[in-house]
């Protein structure tokens, strides 16, 4: 393949996930606002209240993974939360199969730090550059930040104190509580969130790659999946432009098969590729490769399909009532207070 079409083939990939990251932006976005207008409904005493939009669950992972463990101990499929578990549960079937697709083609928080990306390269002309040893070191946060949550529920909680939790006032408003803490920030948030935004100035990808729980549970989860970017050797001509292209600094060019738990599927190493059928994301031997627009195709499908499926299933809407809400909606601060100013994110 001749230069311009690599070139060619590298900004149509690009393009199409931005796109796909683009439409769960914008869907993200409509459930942020419609969350919002719930709210205020309910603290101006509204007597016609804007619909709360169940996938502002998917912000609640926590109380998502209480739930599953209480369905697999009990088969109770609880309704407070359910769009939440179902979104977390697409979320691991895309790892499983599609690697940390999420990461790179769905997630909000990624195409917010891919601009923070872009951003950076206009300040600095070079990101700071992380030793190998300080980089493994500082991946392990995310790990224990998983272990630690980890420990908690799937060891520590029995199926009675996980009920009691899921079915508690403090977790049926753990939404709204959400909201409170971002629309109301204290001292210590705004802190907190600018070091944040400053780190992923200075260091790429510093939010995924050090500190997302998130991430390191679908990066264990997408050590599974049978599909992987693989390297034919006998036809690579080790032009390198694979690990150039490469976001998360993954050295595909040396690599028979990536196996890193960092690889977010984004296939932009694939795109990059100037030797046809010498990169893919391929089952052994490259038997079933996906292509860029089939994989964009399968995570719209499994994500647009899951939710179809949960609200034909009655496994979308919660089933708390609006008086319940009326009555917490007091009750906000107090939480707040009550456990240290924090909410789940």
């Amino acid at each position: 393949m001749d230069r311009a079409g690599v070139l060619t083939k590298f900004k149509n990939a690009k393009l199409l996930r931005k796109l796909v990251q683009a439409t769960f932006a914008l869907i993200t976005i409509w459930i942020g606002f419609r969350f919002c207008a719930f709210y205020r409904d309910l603290v101006e005493g509204a007597e016609q209240v804007t619909a709360r939009p169940p996938g502002v669950e998917a912000f609640l992972p926590i109380s998502s993974l209480m739930s599953l463990k209480y369905w697999i101990l009990s088969g109770d499929f609880n309704r407070i939360h359910p769009a939440g578990l179902v979104i977390f549960l697409v979320i691991l079937l895309t790892a499983l199969l599609l690697k940390r697709g999420f990461c790179s083609w769905v997630c909000p928080v990624g195409l917010i730090n891919e601009a923070m990306n872009g951003l950076q390269k206009l300040l600095f002309r070079q990101p700071v550059v992380v030793r190998r040893w300080l980089d493994y070191l500082l991946r392990s946060i995310k790990y224990l930040l998983l272990g630690f949550f980890g420990w908690i529920i799937l060891l520590k909680m029995p199926a009675p104190a996980l009920k009691a939790f899921i079915y508690s006032p403090y977790n049926q408003i753990a939404d709204l509580k959400m909201l409170v803490f971002f629309l109301y920030p204290s001292t210590t948030t705004i802190v907190v969130l600018s070091v944040l935004v400053l780190l992923a100035l200075l260091i790429r990808n510093a939010w995924c790659r050090y500190l997302c729980p998130y991430g390191a549970l679908l990066g264990m989860t997408s050590w599974l999946s049978p599909w992987k970017i693989r390297r034919n050797a006998e036809t690579c001509i080790d032009c390198q432009k694979c690990t150039k292209a490469c976001p998360v600094n993954i050295e595909v060019h040396r690599l028979g098969s990536v196996r890193s738990d960092e690889c977010h599927a984004c296939l932009q190493c694939v795109a990059a590729c100037p030797v046809e059928n010498t990169l893919s994301l391929s089952t052994r031997k490259r038997r079933l490769a996906i292509r860029p627009w089939l994989y964009a195709v399968l995570i719209v499908v499994l994500f647009f399909g899951s939710v179809l499926v949960a609200r034909l299933g009655g496994f979308w809407q919660n089933d708390i009532p609006l008086s319940r809400y009326r009555e917490y909606i007091p009750m906000l601060e107090r939480f707040d207070h009550a456990h240290g100013g924090h909410a789940e994110h």
